[in-house]
């Protein structure tokens, strides 16, 4: 797993596969804007300079969304009047509306603003229901252009349909390894699958901020194959980074009445500083169970699950006597988003357009996977197809959906994450940790760890028997 925002998912994953739960069928729904799409007269078509007017800048972003004249139906799920983008989520079984919050709110800017080029976009929301995930994506084969701004927790199950009807894919955010780079898939975050997420991270943990707890790193996550591979992936990036985990637990998926047994074992195996893969309000309990005992490590990397006011407010005291942390993927925090134009920007449409919606950092991630979409869309014009659209996507190689994040270089599927950001918990919420952020918001030239060999790979064209030749 790719992203630790995911962990939760991934966990109750497991607690339905184990619980024998499955889904009767696929629904898919059209989330479009109510507001009008404007229009631009003009007597040319053939390309978006000759076809556009003037529209809003997001952030840096000045030529995304405007009215035009481009016309025809040239690929599935376009034609002269709408543009037809999949949006797969598990909203089915995680009740959790963020990409459906976010594709709303970028649909209803975007056509206020007369679309990408006139065309209209409509968000073809694919609920997962989170484990028919290859169902949902073969729906959207059948119906959608490309998908923009999603997520699944099973990710990797469905890479393989995605690409053999060679369906672009604008990421909000990969989960499983053999989603991570794939083919045809462009991610607005830097996340090489050859290189481990938290290299930078740990460093600063056991190296810079907490040297004591180097020889003395723990894990604890829920019971879940995705989890596996993500605690794996930790053992190699302290080793990698001079550290040594001495400690690598599970819990049931669906925790547990009496958290103290763990917090007993951590204790007992000496463990300084530790990450958390679980629910929220599980760490909460937790940290309560090792309040009783006695027991303070160091650090705990509650991860960017819980990122978020809930979790500030389920620590109680601990917020202010337990070093809490989470490392964002470069985003910029969005507690200080009145710091950062973009961020403040985004937060006043999701309160125009989405009113009492919280912005979230996957929402800021699905905000930039539909802004990229939408600003390599607009150089195509009438010429829309998805060859056109995937290859101006991979001219982007200093992205920044705006100002929301350390820049990207798309056309770099395997580019090592060396810009990181850390967030801390206090009693107040959260607020930049001390990292010595040297770009900005973030941290960037950090240690790159490149994992060793046995992880899943990403799929690829060629592994289903296709290649570039065959995306028109």
């Amino acid at each position: 797993m790719r992203t630790a925002i995911r962990a939760l998912a991934a966990v109750a994953v497991t607690a339905v596969l184990a619980a024998g739960c499955s889904r009767a069928g696929t629904t898919s729904t059209q989330a479009s804007s109510s507001a009008p799409a404007s229009s631009a007269s003009s007597s040319a078509t053939g390309s978006a300079s000759q076809a556009a007017s003037t529209g809003p800048a997001f952030g840096t972003v000045t030529d995304a969304c405007h009215g035009g004249s481009a016309t025809g139906a040239t690929d599935q799920g376009v034609t002269s009047s709408q543009i037809m983008a999949g949006v797969l989520t598990d909203v089915g079984f995680t009740k959790d509306p963020q990409l459906e919050t976010t594709a709303k709110v970028f649909t209803d800017w975007c056509n206020a603003a007369g679309g990408i080029d006139g065309r209209k976009i409509v968000a073809d929301i694919h609920d997962t229901q989170m484990l028919d995930v290859v169902g949902a994506m073969a729906e959207a084969c059948q119906s959608d252009f490309v998908l923009a701004g999603g997520s699944a927790a099973l990710d990797g199950l469905a890479v393989t349909t995605r690409l053999k009807c060679l369906l672009p894919d604008f990421d909000a955010q990969v989960v499983m390894e053999q989603a991570n780079g794939s083919s045809l898939q462009i991610y607005p975050i830097t996340n090489g699958y050859s290189y481990s997420p938290y290299g930078g991270y740990y460093n600063w943990l056991i190296n810079k901020k907490y040297p004591a707890s180097k020889d003395a790193v723990g894990i604890l996550s829920g019971a879940s194959v995705i989890t596996q591979v993500d605690s794996e992936i930790l053992v190699d990036t302290a080793k990698a980074v001079g550290g040594k985990v001495v400690y690598n637990g599970t819990f049931p998926i669906s925790g547990v009445t009496d958290w103290t047994p763990y917090a007993e074992t951590l204790k007992n195996k000496g463990v300084k500083g530790f990450t958390f893969y679980g629910e929220p309000e599980q760490l909460a309990a937790l940290e309560q169970a090792m309040d009783n005992i006695g027991y303070k490590p160091d650090w705990i990397d509650a991860n960017t699950n819980s990122y978020g006011t809930d979790f500030i407010s389920l620590l109680g005291k601990a917020a202010s006597e337990q070093a809490n942390y989470a490392s964002l993927p470069a985003v910029y925090p969005i507690e200080k988003a009145a710091d950062n134009p973009a961020t403040e920007q985004l937060v006043k449409l999701f309160a125009q357009y989405a009113p009492g919606q919280p912005l979230t950092l996957q929402d800021v991630q699905a905000w930039s996977a539909w802004l990229i979409f939408a600003e390599s869309a607009e150089t195509c014009g009438s010429a829309l197809t998805r060859l056109c659209v995937y290859d101006a996507a991979l001219k982007q190689t200093d992205w920044t959906g705006g100002g929301l994040t350390a820049p990207v270089n798309l056309s770099d599927t395997d580019a090592a994450p060396t810009c990181f950001d850390v967030e801390q918990a206090t009693a107040s919420g959260w607020v930049p940790a001390p990292f010595g952020a040297n770009n900005g918001a973030y941290y960037c030239g950090a240690i790159a760890v490149r994992l060793p060999a046995g992880f899943p790979q990403p799929a690829t064209l060629g592994s289903v028997g296709k290649s570039m030749a065959d995306v028109k």
